[in-house]
């Protein structure tokens, strides 16, 4: 038999994805698991949204577009960037694809060669790392304590630039800590990469509508404006717009980039889905009361988990300023022994542990780059929650 490319023996499939899966192969086989993995909100797709996607398929609005967006969606996008970002762009520097995480991989494609290395905060999302590799990047890693929010310092971004840094990745609302950075924050990071001129600011915001507190996200393309030629925006319509299954994404930035962007997503998925992009300007241009709706369920749910957890023997959150997760702290779990005998010698362990004998499913903080930490989802309605919350209670306390 033909042997596999390289590439594709060392990709690793989303660790996420895989647990959620798994918690759902262990439900249809009748164990009663609380899927805590799930990264979609629990939420469905709103009317309007809906039936705007009916009305295409009733109009005959199912042929392709343009490779890089349907024009009347690209307007769109401007006026929300303008409207709630405060940046302004032409057609020719948006992009729309089929998901944001996609536009990641082939804005990593455009601006890494091989050899360059790609700063990534962590925790960070799964799948960050594999999209600098798969470009031929080498990631590297900057930690963003506890002590800090999550959030990497001025200071510790200083420690890891050089010559060889050609972009870094920052999520804010991030994945999985919840962390928002501040303007000052913003700030404070753009002085010390000023002196690098040459890196790419690639800013995934895909979770920018869900922030609490009454606190607003603040982005790159605001508060930098100087920086507009090496900003490259992403989001999307899956979190706060309900559209998980919808598949669609946006990136703004400069003309070059955004071309090859585009240029390389007509290679890799062609036109994004004409469907989908006619749902999507209904998200952007129809009633978005849904929004704030949404995110006053997410945020009761986050304080009533936060408080939960906190009680729980050898667990620590700190509250998440925004997201649908919470990121525990197990540090105190680790060297125990669970009630059914199983050594809990890392927060893998202790996800494998809360799956097999709690039947909830958890993502380990090994995965997103810092542990001893454990990820949970809020998008759950409240009564799984409280199981799940009394679960921990009980694991905890059979411990030994």
């Amino acid at each position: 038999m033909p042997i596999l490319a390289k590439r594709a023996t060392e990709i690793k499939p989303s660790p996420t994805m895989a647990m959620s899966a798994l918690a759902a192969e262990m439900k249809r086989a009748g164990r009663d698991v609380i899927p805590l993995s799930l990264g979609e909100p629990d939420f469905h797709t709103p009317q309007h949204i809906k039936d705007a996607g009916i009305e295409a398929i009733r109009t005959d609005f199912t042929k392709y577009t343009a490779a890089d967006g349907f024009a009347p969606l690209k307007k769109a996008i401007i006026a929300k960037l303008a409207r709630e970002n405060g940046a302004s762009y032409a057609a020719d520097q948006i992009v729309v694809g089929s998901g944001a995480k996609v536009i990641i991989y082939a804005a990593m494609l455009s601006v890494v060669n091989p050899g360059d290395e790609v700063v990534i905060p962590a925790p960070y999302w799964v799948t960050y790392p594999d999209h600098v590799e798969l470009a031929g990047g080498k990631p590297v890693f900057v930690v963003g304590e506890e002590s800090t929010g999550f959030k990497i310092t001025p200071q510790s971004l200083a420690s890891v630039l050089n010559a060889k840094t050609r972009a870094i990745i920052f999520n804010s609302p991030s994945n999985p800590s919840g962390a928002i950075y501040t303007e000052d924050e913003i700030r404070a990071l753009a002085e010390v990469l000023k002196k690098y001129p040459d890196v790419w600011i690639v800013t995934d915001e895909l979770y920018e509508h869900l922030a609490y507190d009454g606190e607003k996200t603040a982005t790159f393309a605001q508060i930098i404006p100087e920086f507009s030629d090496r900003i490259i925006t992403i989001n999307g319509f899956s979190k706060g717009y309900v559209m998980t299954g919808w598949r669609l994404g946006f990136a703004a930035g400069p003309k070059k980039v955004m071309k090859a962007i585009g240029d390389l997503l007509s290679q890799l998925t062609g036109s994004p889905s004409s469907i989908a992009q006619a749902a999507a300007i209904a998200a952007l241009e129809g009633d978005q009361s849904f929004l704030s709706a949404n995110r006053e369920v997410f945020e009761a749910r986050r304080n009533f988990v936060v408080e939960r957890l906190n009680k729980v023997p050898g667990l620590s959150a700190i509250k998440p300023a925004g997201t649908f997760y919470v990121y525990i702290n197990c540090r105190d779990w680790i060297g125990r022994t669970s009630g059914a005998g199983r050594k809990l010698s890392t927060d893998v362990a202790i996800a494998e542990a809360l799956l097999d004998e709690s039947e909830m499913a958890a993502v380990p903080g090994e995965v997103f780059g810092l542990s001893p930490f454990f990820r949970i989802s809020i998008s759950l309605e409240m009564a799984l929650l409280e199981k799940a919350m009394d679960r921990f209670d009980a694991f905890a306390k059979a411990m030994r």
